[in-house]
């Protein structure tokens, strides 16, 4: 506001309280940004600009930026191991194939596919392809002793590529793979892939004595039927009855231990009255057959086998058969190569921890002549004949 004096001349209003119109630059006019620019130095200058553009790239880039760009290949490789480590279907990897090309590259690092689950590459028999077989290829060259045994008992038993099959079992086997051992036994035992003179069941037997020093519970029973038998080992009866009761031990306590602590009390109930001859018979443990107790999971290879060979085997006309027991999955290379069931004839085992197995299970129950024995006798007798003309008795 202008005020005049008396001489008519005018002046500004003097700055009074106001803050906002108190300051050093009230009534000076702002200088515009072309004026600041002139007043700078060149090197300024061109340091504004640059400043203005990379503040204008960051703003641009961040909407659309992947942080999985900034995570280190180590941080990244670690979590994809542990998710192919506890992975419970190939779904949950296969995803991580798909996102981007980096994180498929690093998803299939050999540290990645080396600690991979079976359930990672448990595919089944109707999704086979070459994409799958490449896969699983993939895992056994990365060192993964698992998807060693699996491929090595897909390419032996389904793709009749038996020696690519064996010593892909064998590469897992020196690896201390128990159930790769106790195939190889299987294989040693039937002479699988080749003639009857092609069996050597001083090699299974030793195979299957490793595999059961790991603790496997098949390979277990088996040895112990060799040595009550004295097939391909000296005869040992007490010895033999040792591993078959530290089998069913195995057997039990595995059950036992999986079972939460809720439910232990249900499993022992029900143990109990699937068995309801139990005090006439003794105890299970001293059975050749084992406990009735819930039957194991199948593993990756044997499911995937049984799938392959439903229904193939029966219209391929050469009268090669299936293991009788449903979660094996093995059939024969040759015809009569598998022992059969010495009572009815009606059922054939590649050994002796499946017919143990099926016969708690299914044909205890089928076959009719042990039905008339039991009325009769009150024993359960069971018997199994090699069907290269061994005969072998069981007395459970």
């Amino acid at each position: 506001m202008r005020m005049r004096t008396r001489r008519r001349v005018c002046y500004l209003e003097p700055c009074v309280v106001s803050t906002t119109m108190c300051s050093s630059d009230y009534g000076v006019p702002k200088r515009k940004k072309k004026d600041m620019h002139q007043n700078l130095n060149t090197k300024e200058s061109i340091n504004v600009i640059n400043k203005r553009q990379k503040n204008c790239e960051m703003k641009s880039t961040t909407k659309g930026c992947d942080f999985f760009e900034y995570l280190p290949d180590d941080l990244v490789i670690s979590i994809f191991t542990k998710l192919s480590s506890t992975a419970t279907s190939p779904s949950d990897f296969v995803s991580v194939l798909i996102t981007c090309k980096r994180l498929k590259s690093l998803a299939l690092h050999s540290l990645v596919l080396s600690k991979a689950s079976s359930r990672t590459f448990s595919v089944k028999a109707k999704n086979w392809c070459e994409s799958a077989h490449r896969f699983l290829k993939q895992c056994s060259d990365a060192g993964n002793v698992d998807a060693c045994y699996t491929l090595g008992m897909i390419r032996f038993y389904c793709l009749k590529n038996r020696g690519s099959g064996a010593s892909l079992m064998a590469k897992a086997a020196m690896n201390s793979h128990a159930p790769a051992l106790y195939s190889l036994a299987v294989i040693q035992f039937n002479g699988s892939g080749g003639t009857k003179n092609d069996k050597d069941l001083r090699a299974g037997v030793a195979l299957c004595a490793r595999a059961a020093f790991l603790g496997h519970v098949d390979a277990l029973r088996e040895l112990g039927h060799c040595l009550q038998d004295g097939y391909g080992v000296r005869r040992n009866i007490v010895e033999g009855r040792r591993f078959l009761v530290q089998a069913n031990a195995r057997e039990l306590a595995a059950v036992l231990s999986t079972a939460e602590t809720a439910e232990t009390a249900a499993v022992r109930k029900w143990y109990l009255s699937f068995n309801p001859r139990l005090g006439h018979l003794g105890c299970p443990l001293l059975s050749d057959f084992g406990c009735n107790v819930p039957a194991p999971e199948a593993h990756v290879a044997s499911r995937f086998m049984t799938e392959w060979f439903s229904g193939r085997v029966m219209s391929s006309g050469l009268g090669l058969r299936l293991c009788s027991h449903a979660d094996c999955g093995r059939p024969e290379t040759r015809n009569h190569e598998f022992r059969r069931c010495s009572v009815c004839g009606a059922v054939n085992y590649c050994s002796r921890a499946c017919q143990a197995l099926d016969w708690k299970f299914r044909h205890k129950s089928e076959c009719t002549a042990v039905e008339r024995w039991l009325d009769e006798e009150g024993e359960e007798v069971g018997g199994d004949v090699n069907g290269d003309g061994d005969v072998i008795v069981v007395d459970s």
